[in-house]
């Protein structure tokens, strides 16, 4: 299995070249090709993980790969840099968020269906240990009538602000709790941002508290039925990445996506409107 990455900067990166080309984790599946040309980050991937092809656009990864990362960190690039491979039918994995808007995001979704092309993208820690536990001892109770989670975001990052931070905890509460997003609310603090809305039949309580100066709180999750009450704090480990990647190698083998596409969208959505009523706070009051 060829993979190509596009967009190199983030430390996912360094995860997936080290468990696939260094440690030969991956079964037959090795990273042979970079986009973004040479240059030091570039350069210094390809060596530690033997990758002989450094290509300057994304388009010149195809003939040359079977799958794609789109490991970019700003959201708002995702779907100009995945359509091309999806609409040549290639398993594509979009590193978190899936995309900035729900119109990019459908646009994915739909060149993949109309090309046959697998299409998978998830926060990492939807998929480590701790949040495999979490989501199993929540299923064996049914589903919740309550979930609350927590963890950092900064609403000032520099990639695609909330999004950056904030998929993670939205993609864990969306895992606990199935069924169309409705009535999202947005409540603002000094520090922390609360999104609050409807999954099916589920209330779901985000957290998003910006990191403080030198540390940052933990991701922690709550699952609760009228009978029983689960909880527990998320620690991603030093290869919390791989799960994931596990999850997308799978994909590219059996070209069954781990992930539905309505389930792609409902993170996009819930962020999408966070940032909404972030932007409307930074703007001020209305006049007239």
């Amino acid at each position: 299995m060829r993979i190509g990455i596009v967009g190199t900067d983030s430390s996912h990166v360094d995860q997936i070249v080290r468990h696939l080309n260094v440690d030969g984790a991956g079964g037959d599946a090795r990273v042979v090709a970079l986009s973004g040309g040479h240059g030091p980050r570039n350069d210094a991937l390809a060596a530690t993980g033997g990758i002989t092809t450094i290509v300057d656009e994304p388009a010149g990864l195809l003939g040359l790969v079977d799958a794609v990362v789109v490991a970019d960190r700003y959201g708002t690039r995702h779907r100009d840099l995945a359509v091309p491979f999806l609409a040549e039918g290639l398993a594509v994995f979009v590193d978190k968020p899936l995309a900035r808007t729900v119109e990019d995001a459908r646009a994915m979704i739909d060149t993949a269906l109309a090309h046959g092309a697998p299409l998978t993208s998830s926060s990492a820690l939807r998929w480590i240990p701790d949040t495999e536990e979490l989501a199993a001892r929540s299923a064996a109770n049914g589903t919740p009538h309550l979930v609350v989670v927590s963890g950092p975001a900064d609403p000032d990052s520099e990639y695609d602000g909330i999004f950056f931070y904030g998929i993670h905890t939205v993609d864990i509460a969306l895992r606990l709790a199935p069924g169309a997003i409705s009535a999202i609310r947005t409540d603002l603090t000094g520090t922390t941002v609360t999104a609050s809305f409807t999954a099916g039949g589920t209330r779901v309580v985000v957290n998003l508290v910006r990191p403080g100066s030198t540390e940052q709180i933990p991701f922690h999750a709550m699952a609760a039925t009228r009978e029983a009450m689960v909880q527990r704090t998320l620690v991603p480990g030093a290869d919390y990445c791989v799960p994931g990647l596990e999850a997308f190698l799978e994909m590219v083998r059996t070209g069954r996506q781990p992930i539905g596409h309505e389930d792609l969208l409902r993170p996009v959505e819930v962020l999408e409107a966070v940032a909404e009523a972030l932007d409307e706070a930074a703007a001020g009051p209305r006049t007239g």
